[in-house]
């Protein structure tokens, strides 16, 4: 709303007003700007301007815009309304005032805002680890927003650049994540957006345990590998692919765990066999060992071998017969 004031005393009072809009809320927020100008009371004639071109001029309505309307003509107030502002009303508005002396003029800036909002952003990205990759975030608004992106991660705690375009150049495997674009302009609340990034990478066997089970009884040898696509397991013993199904042997396979299940162990069962981890990125191997009570197994870099205890007994008799 743009007003001229008059007091009853014919004193002209500047549009002391500074008037910030926002286009999709049409909410106004006045602010002061303590710039004034005083005439006497001969007042012959009121006109409202936007730059050059006559708004109002009294009673009488000069511009086809049907969003202008005239709010109040009288001796102390002269008020005209933009509804449904657009961000090209922005600009300076003139109230003219005829006098018998000579005219006068005040002047009021509209300052429109709009909310920031986000016109474009990088899709969902699957990358293989160590290549280099850029996300786009283009966003707009009145003023221009601040634009942040951030890594959504626990290992991530305090990463933001502050910029359009995110460059992260040898990606690993712990910067996989949401990617979450913010654009603020103090307008409205920030406007949030999120492209995921997937890192591929080849299967990492993390654990691979031998263990030790009496005849007769149920046992499991586990390989976990980590992966990205998730890898498929393959079990081997004396370079023989084993079979879900055949000689009791059962493979039960999860995303990144695989279980070599035993559920009558024989003499026959004990021994090494291989876990074979792979996706189309490369594959990977462990050799675990399937051991009876009586034997101890030795766990080095995701690979054991068995060792009997059998061989010490002939020290052990060689000792007893040095000491006679």
């Amino acid at each position: 709303i743009l007003n001229r004031h008059l007091s009853r005393g014919g004193i002209f009072t500047k549009p002391n007003l500074l008037l910030i809009l926002n286009p999709q809320s049409c909410d106004p927020t006045i602010l002061p700007s303590k710039n004034r100008c005083t005439i006497d009371n001969r007042v012959t004639r009121v006109a409202w301007l936007n730059r050059s071109t006559i708004l109002y001029a009294g009673n009488d309505k000069w511009c086809l815009d049907p969003r202008v309307v005239l709010l109040s003509n009288t001796q102390t107030q002269y008020s005209i309304e933009i509804q449904n502002v657009d961000v090209y009303d922005e600009g300076p508005y003139t109230c003219s005032v005829q006098t018998d002396n000579h005219p006068k003029t005040s002047r009021v800036h509209l300052i429109v805002q709009v909310s920031p909002k986000i016109v474009e952003i990088s899709s969902d990205i699957s990358i293989n680890e160590g290549n280099n990759i850029s996300l786009t975030c283009i966003a707009t608004g009145r003023p221009e927003p601040t634009v942040t992106w951030r890594h959504i991660s626990p290992k991530a705690v305090g990463f933001v650049s502050e910029d359009e375009y995110l460059e992260i150049q040898g990606i690993t495997r712990e910067q996989s994540g949401d990617y979450e674009c913010s654009a603020s302009n103090d307008v409205a609340a920030p406007v949030v957006r999120r492209v995921k990034v997937t890192v591929n990478y080849p299967p990492y066997i993390s654990e691979a345990k031998g263990t030790g089970v009496p005849v007769g009884q149920k046992g499991t040898l586990q390989c976990e590998a980590s992966a990205v696509p998730s890898a498929e397991f393959q079990w081997y013993k004396d370079d023989k692919r084993l079979v879900e199904g055949k000689k009791g042997v059962k493979v039960e396979n999860r995303p990144f765990l695989s279980k070599l299940i035993f559920f009558n162990v024989s003499e026959h069962d004990y021994g090494n066999y291989t876990c074979v981890a792979s996706n189309k990125l490369g594959h990977t191997n462990a050799s675990i060992t399937l051991f009876g009570p009586g034997a101890v197994s030795e766990v080095n870099n995701g690979t054991s071998r068995r060792a009997g205890c059998i061989w010490l007994l002939p020290l052990l008799v060689l000792h007893l017969l040095l000491k006679f």
